[in-house]
């Protein structure tokens, strides 16, 4: 039976890409097919590219149709929801599904990587958050740590709850290697995050590969 995760992080620039990727390789280290999802991405390269998407490409194990693994694609790299107004394309949850029941054949293991942060609008009364939920997929937050990280992550965490979505484990990103009391704050996370901590990414890990040993999959809930 196929697994699909949705990562999500307390903020853009954050390192959710990196991660995810990380996770991906971590799937593959226990064995297991697994393959990158984008739903949304905007901003590419003249050949019409995402760097993202490419990086998802580049970790997963097999490969699929672009199409599935990033259904909307926008060339500017802004908020997704004007990108795609400007583009005249409504997005919506039913492709994005559709794809990721096609991607759910041919790996046991699906990450899927959001846009932005949890509530980013991606049109009319439709976000990030509405995507994860017809997804149904539990998340993953990836917690930029830096100054900030902690009303950052606890808000994300309650939005996530009042939601009705499900954290399944949290990731620490050391976004900032001179982060002032790193330690405290990683704590205080513990304490108050409703999920396990699923491992710290250090700054500058060496690549994802070196990334992925730093996380423990068998925290997930």
């Amino acid at each position: 039976m196929t697994r699909a995760y949705f990562i999500t992080g307390t903020d853009t620039e954050i390192g959710k890409t990196y991660v995810a990727c990380a996770l991906l390789h971590a799937f593959r280290q226990q064995g297991l097919t697994a393959i990158g999802m984008k739903p949304v991405a905007a901003g590419t390269d003249a050949a019409g590219h995402n760097e993202d998407v490419e990086a998802l490409i580049a970790a997963s194990s097999i490969t699929a149709p672009r199409e599935l693994v990033n259904p909307y694609c926008f060339a500017d790299p802004i908020a997704p929801h004007i990108a795609a107004r400007e583009a005249g394309v409504t997005m919506r949850a039913e492709p994005v599904q559709a794809a990721l029941q096609a991607l759910g054949e041919i790996a046991e293991v699906v990450v899927v990587e959001g846009v932005g942060g949890l509530v980013v609008p991606l049109g009319e009364n439709f976000d990030a958050a509405d995507l994860a939920e017809a997804l149904s997929a539990p998340l993953i937050l990836v917690v930029g740590m830096r100054l900030g990280c902690l009303n950052h992550a606890l808000l994300t965490a309650a939005a996530i709850d009042a939601r009705g979505l499900k954290l399944t484990g949290w990731i620490a990103n050391r976004i900032d290697p001179a982060m002032n009391r790193f330690e405290e704050n990683l704590a205080t996370l513990q304490a108050v995050l409703k999920a396990p901590l699923l491992g710290v990414v250090p700054h500058a890990a060496g690549g994802v590969e070196t990334a992925a040993a730093s996380l423990d999959l068998s925290r997930l809930r």
